[in-house]
């Protein structure tokens, strides 16, 4: 299972456009490879694992409190909460996937995914679930958010931080199958061509 080609290509340009270190120095020599180097994070990794076993607790305490309090919240916010326990627990899934196939195989596409649905989606229901008190929020919910709050926090960063070594891993790696192009097939002394040029032309001149 992988994205659709359209947007693993979208999300590639996105990466491209806001990960890549435009500072940053190319290597100078072709023996400067960084093709084995491993740019997945062992801290995001760690995470998303701890996030796996996590994330049943957190759904499970949540479901129980909601039950708990359905009766005496409004009809505005029973629709709210259980439309936002649903998109919540579709989106974890797919985040937690994408997560694990773009940090172990070092995919940009699927943790440039992740990293939008972390900071996009899942951190903002998160925040709201745990400071509308119009919700009415137990205190085992509070401790509950709060902790899935840090995880969400610590992966965006986390994965912020992997994409821009991925995505400068790639326009490294890029810039010597280029170089290694040139080697192979050089093409030809532009510069001479153009003082051959030059010098005809000044000796046209001078004859005139």
């Amino acid at each position: 299972m992988s994205l659709p080609e359209p947007l693993r290509r979208r999300l590639s340009s996105f990466s491209r456009t806001v990960f890549t270190d435009s500072h940053r120095t190319p290597p100078q020599y072709p023996g400067d490879r960084a093709d084995n180097e491993i740019v997945s994070s062992l801290p995001l990794q760690m995470s998303l694992y701890f996030n796996v076993y996590y994330f049943p607790f957190w759904w499970l305490s949540a479901v129980v409190m909601l039950h708990q309090k359905y009766p005496e919240l409004s009809d505005y916010y029973k629709f709210i909460l259980v439309t936002i326990m649903i998109l919540a627990s579709l989106i974890e899934v797919i985040r937690l996937y994408l997560g694990y196939m773009g940090n172990l195989l070092e995919k940009v596409p699927e943790l440039a995914g992740f990293w939008l649905l972390s900071l996009l989606l899942q951190l903002p229901v998160i925040l709201f679930l745990l400071f509308n008190e119009g919700l009415k929020i137990q205190p085992l919910e509070r401790a509950v958010h709060i902790i899935f709050a840090l995880f969400l926090t610590f992966q965006v960063v986390a994965a912020f931080v992997t994409l821009k070594r991925m995505v400068n891993k790639l326009a490294t790696h890029f810039r010597l199958n280029e170089f290694d192009q040139l080697e192979k097939h050089p093409v030809p002394d532009y510069y001479s061509l153009g003082k051959e040029e030059r010098a005809v032309s000044m000796a046209g001149r001078g004859l005139c």
